[in-house]
Order: C-alpha cells, then sequence, then structure tokens
C-alpha cells in the first residue's frame, strides 16, 4: 500500500480542528498527517485532542511555502497533498484520487472542489477547471492558476526533479511550481469534487488582493520565455 503524506501548513487558524477532523477520517488510512505550525500564537488547543494521529511540527513564522516545505522534508509517503488549516477534504479525497494517480501512472493530479463558508456550508456549484488538451492547459496556466493547491496530490518524484516551493513567494509559491511541473509533466484533472475550500474574509487571498497581483506578474514573467517555447512547440503539433 502506497503512504500518502498530507501537509497542513497552521497559522492562528480558526478552523485547523476542522481540517484535521477530515484527515482523520479519510476511507484511506494508510496516511501521514504533519501539522506545521508556523509561529502560531492562537487555537493551538484545538490541535491537541489530534496530537496522537498527527506529526506535529513547531517553527518560527515563515510563511506557507516554508511550512509546506519543511513537511515535505518531514513526510515518509511516496504521495504528497496539502490542506489549508481553513479547508476540508471530502472522507474519499485520499483514497479516490490515489487509486486514479495509480490507474493512470499520473505524477501529478488535481480535482474538482466545492466553496463553503465560515458555518462550513457549501456555497457553489462543483468548481474545477479542466482545459480539454495541453495546449489549452499551457496557455491557460500562463494567463493564471487554474489549480487549487488543496486539491492537489503530487508524487515525490516531481519534488525529487524540480524542487520545493519558493519561500520568497508568499502568495504565488503554488502556481510558480506548478509552472514548472507544467513543462515537464503531465497534469491530470480528477472531475469529481473531493475538497471543501473555504471562503471568508479572512482568508489571504482576499486580505492581500493587491500584492498577489503584483506577485503573480513576476511569477509569470519568470517563466514566460519557456512556456512561450513550449507553445510553440505545442502549436506546431496541432
Amino acid at each position: 500500500m502506497s503512504m500518502v503524506s498530507i501537509i497542513v501548513p497552521f497559522y492562528n487558524c480558526p478552523y485547523i480542528d476542522q481540517a484535521l477532523e477530515s484527515l482523520v477520517n479519510q476511507t484511506y488510512k494508510h496516511i501521514e498527517i504533519i501539522v506545521v505550525n508556523d509561529g502560531s500564537t492562537q487555537y493551538k488547543d484545538k490541535i491537541v485532542p489530534y496530537l496522537d494521529k498527527i506529526k506535529y511540527i513547531e517553527k518560527k513564522n515563515g510563511g506557507t511555502a516554508s511550512a509546506l516545505n519543511m513537511g515535505i522534508k518531514n513526510a515518509t509517503g511516496n504521495y504528497i497533498c496539502w490542506l489549508s488549516s481553513d479547508d476540508i477534504f471530502y472522507p474519499e479525497k485520499t483514497e479516490v484520487q490515489l487509486d486514479f494517480m495509480q490507474r493512470n501512472r499520473a505524477l501529478f493530479s488535481y480535482t474538482s472542489y466545492h466553496c463553503i463558508n465560515e458555518k462550513s456550508e457549501i456555497i457553489t456549484a462543483n468548481l474545477g477547471i479542466n482545459p480539454p488538451n495541453r495546449l489549452e492547459l499551457i496557455k491557460a496556466m500562463s494567463r493564471g492558476n487554474i489549480i487549487n493547491g488543496c486539491s492537489v496530490m503530487i508524487h515525490r518524484k516531481v519534488f525529487n526533479l524540480l524542487g520545493v516551493f519558493d519561500e520568497k513567494l508568499p502568495y504565488t509559491h503554488d502556481y510558480e511550481l506548478w509552472l514548472r511541473v507544467v513543462q515537464k509533466f503531465d497534469i491530470h484533472f480528477v472531475p469529481q469534487p473531493l475538497l471543501l475550500y473555504r471562503v471568508h474574509k479572512q482568508m489571504g487571498s482576499m486580505k492581500h488582493a493587491n500584492a498577489i497581483t503584483k506577485e503573480k506578474s513576476l511569477v509569470v514573467s519568470r517563466h514566460g520565455n519557456n512556456m512561450r517555447q513550449l507553445l510553440k512547440r505545442l502549436l506546431r503539433k496541432h
């Protein structure tokens, strides 16, 4: 059985217990839950009931990318997932996605998801962008991030070959890594919604919208040349 490592970066998040509850209730049991406390001062008490079921790591505050990298460093699984401490996995997330990855010999996959509110009520239809072919995927990813990071499952080989998250990018570290991935590997999509993504006033994407826009431009320009070359090659094939 393949071990799946699920990394939960935690920083002062009141929803952490709901995230952890969703992980201990996964239908696939061969998992390790790695909570990386990124210098939190609040809500640590919500983790206490789960301490016997998780690997718990404390570090100085360094941002989500640094917490994820610390988790990856301590992970023993061949497959790695990430769950933000305010989001929730459906019970079958690990089982369904791992089965899909193994059947398709995929090294990277992402899924559809639903949005939830502060009360954990579903507030959207099934969300998930699945371009019809590699050419359209490269076009879409050149413009912006279409992959929800917490819906992803990644084989360890990807990190071994491409490296981990860029800790200098506080907000777009996921998008930057996906751009590295899409240049080298096939990206697979699981249409079933397997993640509940929480939308709330304290979420980073709302609080830091301007900084995120600036950082995204930086990431797009960093990979622009390679992505354009890749598009040209794919267009020649079509």
